[in-house]
């Protein structure tokens, strides 16, 4: 099948990426859109469709997906067209410099500049973490921020992060990485030794030590600590509570 490509569908994909970010408004750049089984307007719907192992590039981020639809409504004072909705729809990858996304479905709301993934394998990878969710991916572009919801985990060196919802911290620096991430609801972080559960945690990916707080209690075998806030280090296995100023409890069995 021959190949389309289109590079003045600019109107139809302006402010799906900048720079080296996912999702970000544009600046002008031209958008090179390519489909192998072509590129359709659809005037009554108002919209813009790219079908077949669809990509959209720009400012080198790429967007692939079976389909892409753009959806676009009447510009101000009837200056041309704005593009307020883009679908993507099928083995969905959003590709930049440091950072991957993956999803099923996905749709970019182009005023509030977030895109939202759903699926049956979330996930994000950027230089120094691996997310996964069972229900959403969202990418909030002006915010600097990814909301993993549903079962999130975190994977590092010799263990994992899961709680209901992550969210993950990008810097504003070239690198564009994950700096934090904080996890709220039935935290529990797993090593290859013990468990360890909580109310909230905050993780670092570049040292790979997760702080969980509220209701701590940290399982080795049969034994068990209790604690106000814990430290767990995801490349080393090592735990260790630390007080708050509250009484650190714990049940020790011998041999165990």
């Amino acid at each position: 099948m021959t190949r389309i490509g289109i590079a003045l569908l600019i109107i139809a994909f302006a402010g799906l990426a900048q720079a080296q970010s996912l999702v970000g408004k544009g600046k002008g750049e031209p958008v090179e859109i390519n489909a192998e089984d072509g590129i359709e307007w659809q005037r009554d719907a108002k919209a813009y469709v790219a079908r077949g192992n669809a990509r959209a590039a720009r400012s080198g981020v790429e967007v692939y997906a079976d389909t892409l639809t753009a959806f676009y409504r009447d510009g101000k004072d009837g200056a041309g067209q704005e593009i307020f909705r883009i679908d993507a729809d099928g083995s969905v990858r959003i590709v930049s410099k440091s950072e991957k996304a993956f999803g099923d479905k996905g749709v970019y709301h182009v005023d509030d500049a977030v895109f939202v993934l759903v699926g049956a394998n979330l996930r994000l990878e950027t230089q120094s973490a691996l997310i996964t969710a069972r229900d959403t991916l969202e990418y909030w572009d002006l915010r600097q921020l990814a909301v993993a919801r549903g079962d999130a985990i975190v994977v590092g060196s010799d263990g994992r992060l899961r709680a209901d919802i992550l969210t993950a911290h990008i810097t504003q620096d070239a690198k564009r990485d994950i700096d934090q991430i904080d996890a709220f609801g039935n935290v529990l972080v797993s090593t290859g030794t013990e468990i360890a559960r909580g109310d909230e945690g905050v993780y670092n990916p570049k040292t790979e030590i997760a702080t969980l707080c509220g209701n701590v209690k940290i399982t080795r075998g049969k034994n068990q600590l209790n604690g106000a806030c814990a430290e767990v280090n995801l490349k080393t296995g090592n735990s260790r509570l630390i007080s708050g100023g509250k009484r650190v409890e714990g049940l020790i069995n011998p041999g165990n």
